[in-house]
C-alpha cells in the first residue's frame, strides 16, 4: 500500500437509535406544522377574495422568535394591493414575508360607479410558536 492509510467509515445504527431519530423528526415536523400566523384585518368595506397567510420564517422558528407585523396598503379598483408598507413590527424577520402575503392577496373589484375609499387598509399578522410537549417516555 506504499505507506498510505485508508480509512473506512462504518455507520452502526441500532433499531433503538433509528426509532429515536424518527420520533425526533416527527416531533419537529409537527411543531413546524402547528406554529401559526394569526391575521387580524382592519375595518374596511372591501371584501377579500384571496387571503394569503405568510410563512413562518425558518430563522425565526429556529431561534424561537415570535412577533407581530402590521402592514398597511391601498386597494386598487381591480382589487389588488398597492403602496404596501410596514407600519409596525416587533422584529424585522417577519416583515418581508408579511409584505409578500399582502402582495399575493386580492379583494373583490369595485363595481362601476363605486368610489375608492381614501382610507388605507391594514392587516396585522401575529407570528406565534406552539410549545412542543416533552414525551415522558423519552425523559
Amino acid at each position: 500500500m506504499n505507506g498510505a492509510v485508508q480509512w473506512t467509515m462504518v455507520k452502526i445504527r441500532t433499531p433503538a437509535s433509528s426509532f429515536i431519530i424518527a420520533v425526533a423528526l416527527l416531533v419537529s415536523a409537527l411543531a413546524a406544522a402547528m406554529d401559526g400566523v394569526e391575521q387580524i384585518d382592519s375595518d374596511t368595506d372591501r371584501v377579500p377574495q384571496l387571503t394569503v397567510i405568510p410563512e413562518y420564517p425558518d430563522i425565526a422558528r429556529r431561534d424561537r422568535i415570535e412577533g407581530e407585523v402590521q402592514v398597511c396598503f391601498d386597494i386598487s379598483r381591480d382589487g389588488y394591493p398597492q403602496r404596501i408598507a410596514v407600519r409596525k413590527s416587533t422584529n424585522r424577520l417577519f416583515e418581508k414575508t408579511a409584505r409578500k402575503a399582502v402582495r399575493k392577496s386580492t379583494w373583490a373589484p369595485l363595481k362601476k360607479g363605486q368610489e375608492v375609499s381614501g382610507v388605507k387598509a391594514c392587516r396585522t399578522f401575529r407570528f406565534t410558536l406552539v410549545p412542543v410537549e416533552e414525551d415522558p417516555v423519552q425523559s
